[in-house]
């Protein structure tokens, strides 16, 4: 069975949006674990608006599954990850302002600075994914950095899932077979959902581990956390 992580990021930006402490992300990572979660995903960024760095510090405690701290890796970001020493670190190559994460590395032009990083992680024992597109040629350079595995960036699926389904999934089940082929661990993320996660987990071989936040914590709005992470999972069962 896939592994659910869930992404709480947006629990902080609910409470950074009024400042104090409600709603507590460490409080909804315990529940998330209670209701079924297998892993617990945080990303903080350098301005800190959803995800505070202390907020990692705060949690590691807590994580009794599996902890995923995502991020570029900056100097900050690699002392805090060396400092909590997750079970895993996703790096990915967003800009400070982006939004969210839009685009995987380029791990070929990018293939000195990830191959120092990734052993920098490696050496503090912590496994290493990294954030990529469908490419091939990217999934190969990413094995070429020494990482344990790669994090599909599924936005283009999640895109063109309503229309066609067979058309979408079609580049991420080659992708799938490259990774397997360079010997590299399978994890995806990035708008799946409940309209769309069962097609992607049947049709992909070999996947780890989907990391979902935004839908999810949009979904327990309505039919509570939850009610939802055991539809999550659910969509997660073979067969």
């Amino acid at each position: 069975m896939t592994r659910l992580s869930v992404n709480i990021n947006k629990i902080a930006t609910l409470r950074n949006s009024r400042g104090g402490s409600m709603p507590s992300v460490t409080f909804a990572a315990v529940q998330c674990q209670k209701f079924g979660a297998e892993g617990i995903t945080i990303h903080p960024r350098p301005d800190e608006r959803h995800i505070r760095y202390a907020d990692a510090l705060a949690l590691k405690p807590l994580i009794t599954t599996e902890f995923n701290i995502e991020g570029y890796p900056d100097p900050r970001f690699i002392d805090l990850v060396i400092d909590v020493r997750p079970d895993q670190v996703t790096l990915v190559p967003d800009s400070p302002d982006a939004i969210t994460s839009n685009a995987g590395w380029d791990t070929l032009k990018n293939h000195d600075f990830l191959k120092e990083v990734v052993a920098k992680f490696h050496s503090a024992g912590i496994r290493v994914s990294l954030f990529v597109g469908t490419d091939p040629l990217m999934i190969e350079g990413a094995a070429k950095t020494g990482a344990n595995r790669v994090e599909l960036y599924t936005e283009p699926y999640a895109t063109d899932y309503p229309d066609d389904p067979e058309k979408a999934i079609a580049p991420f089940v080659q992708a799938a077979k490259v990774a397997e082929k360079f010997g590299l661990g399978l994890n995806a993320g990035h708008d799946l959902s409940l309209e769309n996660l069962r097609y992607f987990d049947q049709h992909i071989p070999n996947l780890l581990e989907v990391s979902i936040g935004h839908a999810l914590i949009a979904d327990a709005l309505y039919i509570g956390l939850e009610e939802t992470i055991r539809r999550y999972k659910e969509c997660l069962l073979k067969g």
